[in-house]
This record gives structure tokens, sequence and C-alpha cells, in this order.
């Protein structure tokens, strides 16, 4: 019988520690599992997400005001036409005559190999008196460079279109608006200004005139600067934006816009200061 009251004094007891602690593991548990998904209290972001988020065009904007730019100022009625990819001889030409037929300047990004292929194209973009910007040397996603690749691309570029206008352009549209947050501490540091867009035609997709207007027109706003191309690559049919040029003009300026260089609406020199 004393036996028989020891092995149950002893099984109460055991029952009793494990009670005290079960709540213990399950708050171990729980803590463990926690921090793996929080350090010091804050979320760990899965690495894409993270440079995703360093990428975003509004935090770059907001970090570096004036260096990083995707609009002009919003109080007057004033956009800019931007075409990037040039000089493309299929495409370039059309473009500078309909722009010189209505007595309107553009601002055209300039991609450096093509500038070797075709100086002439290039001189004439500045002799009509459109603004010249750097688009890299043969149109690299500048997010996948380390910034030693980041800089050898402007630097390139930069000499090749000086050689053909005598000037260092001080406006830089990285391909495809990607760029590192290094990418532009290093920009700005070196004088350029980088200039995305808040208006997208869409017109590398091979659209049609009726649809680069009504792509224009979703977000359309005093100081949009506005992406379109005058170059494009092989297989891409730019007869869309081509046609779709003199309707954009006369919507415009019927609108009350005036059309505008990137210097103008951004109040900077379209070459870089030195440094």
């Amino acid at each position: 019988m004393r036996t028989q009251r020891l092995h149950m004094a002893m099984k109460s007891a055991v029952l009793l520690i494990l009670c005290l602690l079960l709540p213990i593991a399950v708050e171990f548990q729980s803590s463990s599992s926690a921090s793996s998904t929080y350090a010091f209290g804050k979320p760990k972001q899965n690495p894409v997400q993270q440079r995703k988020d360093d990428m975003s065009w509004v935090k770059l904007q907001k970090k570096y005001p004036g260096a990083y730019v995707l609009n002009g100022p919003r109080n007057e009625k004033r956009v800019a036409l931007t075409f990037d990819d040039a000089p493309d001889p299929r495409y370039t030409p059309a473009i500078l005559d309909i722009l010189a037929q209505h007595d309107v300047c553009a601002t055209f990004f300039i991609v450096g190999n093509r500038a070797q292929k075709h100086p002439r194209l290039v001189q004439r973009i500045q002799r009509e008196g459109h603004t010249i910007g750097n688009h890299s040397y043969d149109h690299a996603v500048m997010s996948k460079l380390s910034l030693s690749g980041y800089r050898k691309q402007i630097w390139r570029t930069d000499a090749i279109i000086k050689n053909i206008v005598g000037y260092s352009p001080r406006f830089f549209r990285p391909p495809y608006g990607e760029l590192l947050p290094q990418q532009v501490r290093w920009s700005k540091l070196a004088g350029y200004t980088i200039v995305n867009w808040d208006v997208d035609s869409v017109d590398w997709k091979n659209s049609t005139s009726t649809v680069v207007i009504r792509n224009i027109k979703k977000t359309l706003q005093p100081g949009s600067i506005i992406l379109q191309h005058a170059g494009g690559g092989e297989g891409q049919d730019l007869s869309g934006t081509i046609k779709a040029l003199p309707q954009l003009i006369g919507l415009l300026q019927s609108k009350g816009y005036e059309l505008v260089t990137l210097p103008e609406l951004l109040g900077k020199s379209a070459d870089r200061p030195i440094q």
C-alpha cells in the first residue's frame, strides 16, 4: 500500500512539472518562430522585395530632390516631349521633320553606339534646337551593373556626344527607367540629373497612333514629361509614334499646353556642370 501511494505521488509530481513547463515551451517556440521573421522588432523583408522597394521611383525622387525627377512644376501648363533610343535612321528623321513643321523643340536621349554610327543625325538634332541627353552606351539594364560598369556606360556615351555636339549632357535617362540608389547618388555628385517620366506612350509595343494618344492622355497634367521613342530595336515598328505626333502636338496646344525642352521645364542647362 505504501509503495502504491509513493508511485501515485511521483506521477502527480511529474504531471505538475509538465504543466509548469508547457507554457514556457510554447512561449519559447513562438518567440523562436517570431525571431525568424522579426529582428529588433522590425519584420525582415525578402531581399528581392527590398531591392524593388529601394528602386521605387517615388522614394528616389523624395531622397534625391532635383537630382532625380519624374516631372516638372505642376503650376504651369507646360509639358516636355522626350524621345528615347535616338538616333535611328528609320524613325528619327521623320520625327525631326514633324517637330520642325510645328516649330516644336523636344529632348532626345541618345544611345552611344548609335551615335557613333549616325553622328550626322545627332548633329541635326542639336542644329534644329533640340536638347540632347545621355541614354547609356548600349541600352543595358543599369540596375544589373556594378557602380563601375554604370559609370563606364555614362562616361563612354558622354565622350561620344561631346565629340559630336561639343558639350556633355546634364540629363541622363536609364534604359527601362531602372537605377539603384547608389547609382543615383553617384550621378548627383557627378553633376547629372536623372530624368524618367510620368507619362508613358507605350509606343515601343508597336502601338497604333490611336493607342499612343490614348496612353498619353491617361496621366497627362501640367509639368508632365512624356516618354516616346525615336529609335527602335529589331522588329519594332514606331510608325504609330510618327503618325500620332502631329495629332499629339495639336491636342496639347488646343488644351493650352506649351511644349518645351527639359532645360526649359526644369530650369537647368542642357550641359553638365563641371564638378
